[in-house]
């Protein structure tokens, strides 16, 4: 191989490395998020259905992730209130749970912004909406996200539930180009808001299931 090919070859191996970065992921767990109120949390303890996520072609597919609603009672103890199946094949990245008991599942197990990315269900067990990311963003935005083996890397910055309870909020890109997602708690409306030359939104009603 010439010089120049052989150069031409690694940099594009390392563009490609650079592009796909590589990830690891540890097993997931039984794991519980209390509201700030400490009134009620939800213990979420993963599924089985690996075959479900990207890169498990072939694999068992089973039961989704399962989340348990408890709540105080009077005598300061915890009572489990009703169990549901979630859209995880496996388990959410990350969840959080409202002084309502409202719970919001964030991402999925190895497969960060693949399938069902955001999810709101309320303290009944009902699902009130689901985004995928084409749900939300379109093409030429997707591919502009970073990628790495297992995952699209969609959002970077703060993920909480407002002082008033009422919207879950994430930042989901960096300055100088920072935007954010905003989802009503009551109705599971998004809305994304951008900062460039002025601050402006628009909101995204529809939802696959």
């Amino acid at each position: 191989m010439s010089p120049s090919r052989k150069t031409f070859a690694f940099l594009l191996c390392l563009s490609i490395s650079q592009y796909l970065l590589a990830d690891e992921w540890p097993a997931a767990q039984i794991k519980e998020v209390f509201s700030k109120n400490r009134e009620c949390f939800v213990r979420i303890t993963p599924g089985e259905s690996l075959g479900e996520t990207v890169g498990f072609s072939g694999s068992k597919i089973g039961k989704h992730a399962r989340a348990e609603f408890f709540r105080v009672q009077a005598d300061r103890g915890y009572r489990l209130e009703r169990e549901i199946e979630l859209l995880n094949p496996i388990a959410p990245v990350d969840f959080f749970v409202s002084n309502a008991g409202d719970l919001v599942t964030l991402d999925n197990w190895h497969n960060r912004g693949y399938g069902s990315i955001l999810a709101l269900y309320h303290p009944g067990g009902k699902l009130v909406k689901a985004y995928r990311l084409s749900d939300l963003f379109p093409r030429n935005e997707i591919d502009s996200f970073p990628l790495s083996v297992s995952s699209i890397w969609w959002h970077k910055g703060p993920t909480y539930i407002d002082e008033a309870q009422e919207i879950f909020y994430m930042g989901y890109r960096e300055p100088p180009d920072y935007r954010e997602l905003i989802l009503n708690l009551g109705d599971g409306s998004v809305r994304l808001c951008a900062n460039s030359l002025k601050y402006h939104c628009h909101t995204i009603s529809q939802s696959r299931k």
